[in-house]
């Protein structure tokens, strides 16, 4: 939550996944309220990872 928080004062439009082993997290649940534009909880595969960050990339038209 912190490093987001520093992240948006550098670049307000900065588009950041959270990611983590708890689940049950507050911010992994809720990711967005904290200004995350994707979730993928660990561990992971690269085409999870793949995934997340494409839909992420569609949704801002690059």
């Amino acid at each position: 939550m912190e490093t987001m928080q520093k992240l948006l004062e550098i670049d307000p439009h900065v588009r950041a996944i959270v990611s983590s082993g708890y689940s049950d997290d507050a911010v992994m649940s809720n990711y967005t309220n904290y200004n995350f534009k994707g979730v993928i909880t660990t561990p992971y595969r690269i085409e999870e990872l793949s995934k997340t960050v494409n839909s992420m990339l569609t949704e801002t038209g690059v």
